[in-house]
């Protein structure tokens, strides 16, 4: 009697590392299977259903496609597309069911961060989990009096403000750590803007405590000057004394955390396909693409088919944050998983789907998305736009980035801004420093939607970049009440702003000819240079004739962005057709002074 093959389930394409993780044999076996068949092929290689059915079939196993389900009816599928962003905003309640918090931990760059976390992991890991391999994943779980936290760990706090930036709402609270030997730092500061601009609690950990030059009643102080006033002095800012290094306090913090979330009654619903955000992607070159997860509703299950972004993969497998393997993972837990054919990006979105049906339309609309925004840039907060792009709301805030040279400048802007507007119309300080504006400075104000102010400073190279490609306005200012005036009179929505002409270019006509109804001026650039869409005025015998735009810019029969001076070029004028041999051309941009 013949002994019945093991059945074995594969996609229809996967790799050689692929397929012998799914006979549970060595990739070698494999590959010298598939030579037997003449096929040669590398460890991380495609291959296509027939030939892994081949391959499976010589080494005794029965090889099936993957079952999909039904597709789901064109209404069903077009509301699961929809909702894919709301994570539990449409659940019903009496599906939720309460989840562990995020925690995020944020500060100065040598006040403890990184001891901190491994003090936390070290004393408090997930009961039974012990003794794994631990695998940077990018977030881990600890457990407290039989109640779980997740901690995400992120380089610093431009990270973190990065996939806010993004649209990743990951963190339920921040942890502002402080060194009570140095108190509060530039650094600080910056993570308390970061914190204030994800919306989220904030409770201080002061650390250090144990030595010599530790001053706990200094950084309340500072802290108190920054607005986390300690509830200790009146405020409603929990402040826990701690040493990381040498585990003092950090009960009483874990025990914080959990008191600071209470009220928030954290929820999900587990009973659902997974959602949730991309903390980290890596391309492993054992592994190969390896995508970490925080899930954030549903429960996750190895096998399903996920979309991130653009792409759409099968969950090959699944991993914790101690490296052992998992089969399902549900609301705040951290995963690493294989199976993706790209490395996503940190901040991106997944959501679990039924079939590839479902996956190929969600791809299709990310895909819609993504044009749209390459047509449709981001619109800027700006000065002059503030109450139109606000109107209806009760209270206008308006976001700002404050960076001054000196903290004797600093001081007297803040409190100036402060006493500016009403009930109704409101300055909300996102951040306030000294020094050069930053890459961060606009990372936070793309996240905040907030306006950089800067008084006596300069703009870094990168953050000028970073500024022109998301669109945030940097107002630069060499006098403090023209500054305090600005934003005064966009409060009251009376800001108009001024502009001025800056000449770039000279041309004289040459000769004229018709293209159709179009009379084309044969220029020669004498000075500077033309570009497409420039403003232009024709003056003919020092006397202006004519003001408009450059409506078409070309060289030779080519169009062309810009001719530099020394070329020769055609050149039509919106609205004009009237050119003459020896008329002068002068190109000019309207630019903002104020």
């Amino acid at each position: 009697m013949t002994a019945e093959l093991q059945k074995v389930e594969i996609p229809p394409q996967l790799t050689v590392r692929e397929l012998a993780e799914d006979l549970n044999v060595s990739p070698i076996a494999v590959i010298k299977e598939l030579m037997n068949n003449g096929i040669m092929a590398s460890i991380n290689q495609m291959i296509d259903f027939d030939t892994a059915a081949i391959v499976g079939e010589e080494m005794g196993f029965e090889v099936v496609p993957v079952q999909e389900e039904e597709p789901e009816p064109a209404a069903e599928l077009e509301k699961a597309v929809s909702l894919r962003h709301q994570f539990i905003e449409n659940e019903d309640p009496a599906n939720l069911e309460p989840r562990p918090p995020v925690v995020t931990i944020l500060g100065h760059v040598d006040h403890g961060k990184t001891t901190l976390l491994d003090t936390i992991r070290h004393t408090s890991v997930v009961s039974g989990e012990a003794g794994g391999i631990t695998q940077h994943i990018g977030s881990y779980q600890v457990v407290v009096d039989d109640r779980k936290i997740t901690f995400l760990d992120t380089p610093g706090h431009e990270a973190f403000t990065a996939m806010r930036a993004r649209g990743a709402m990951v963190t339920d609270l921040v942890i502002l750590i402080v060194a009570a030997d140095d108190g509060v730092m530039p650094q600080t500061k910056e993570a308390i803007g970061h914190a204030r601009a994800a919306g989220v609690p904030i409770i201080v950990a002061i650390n250090k405590i144990d030595k010599p030059n530790a001053n706990i009643e200094k950084v309340k102080q500072d802290l108190a000057n920054e607005g986390l006033v300690p509830d200790d002095w009146g405020g409603d800012t929990v402040c826990v004394p701690i040493s990381a290094l040498n585990n003092i306090g950090i009960d009483d913090l874990l025990e914080n955390i959990l008191l600071a979330v209470e009220v928030a009654e954290l929820k999900a619903n587990p009973n659902r396909p997974a959602q949730g955000t991309v903390i980290e992607g890596k391309l492993d070159e054992k592994r190969g693409v390896v995508a970490n997860l925080l899930v954030q509703n549903g429960t996750l299950k190895q096998g399903d088919l996920i979309v991130i972004g653009t792409q759409y993969g099968r969950v090959r497998a699944m991993f914790n944050d101690r490296g052992q393997k998992i089969k399902k993972a549900g609301p705040s837990m951290p995963v690493s998983t294989l199976g993706m054919p790209e490395v996503p990006q940190a901040g991106e979105i997944f959501e679990a789907v039924k079939n590839k049906k479902a996956a190929e339309a969600l791809v299709e609309e990310h895909l819609q998305e993504a044009q749209t925004s390459r047509t449709q840039a981001r619109a800027p907060m700006s000065l002059e736009d503030f109450l139109t792009r606000l109107e209806g709301e009760e209270v206008k805030e308006l976001n700002l980035i404050v960076k001054a040279d000196v903290h004797g400048s600093l001081e007297p802007i803040i409190n100036s801004l402060q006493t500016l507007g009403d009930e109704q119309h409101k300055v909300h300080i996102v951040l306030q420093g000294t020094g050069n504006i930053s890459e961060s400075d606009i990372t936070l104000a793309v996240a905040s939607n907030a306006i950089v102010v800067g008084f006596n400073v300069s703009v870094d190279e990168a953050a000028r970049r970073t500024a022109e490609l998301e669109k945030v306005e940097v107002r630069l200012y060499r006098v403090i009440y023209k500054l305090i005036e600005d934003i005064d009179l966009a409060l009251k929505g009376l800001y108009e702003p001024v502009y001025e002409d800056r000449v770039i270019g000279h041309a004289e006509v040459r000769a004229t000819f018709k293209v159709g109804r179009r009379t084309i001026a044969g220029s020669y650039v004498t000075a500077g240079k033309f570009t497409r869409h420039a403003n232009v005025r024709v003056v003919r015998d020092r006397e202006l004739l004519y003001t408009g735009e450059v409506s078409t810019l070309k060289r030779f029969t080519e169009d062309v962005e810009e001719v530099a001076a020394g070329y020769e070029c055609g050149i039509s004028v919106e609205g004009f057709d009237d050119f003459q041999v020896g008329d002068i051309l002068e190109a000019f941009v309207r630019e903002r002074v104020n």
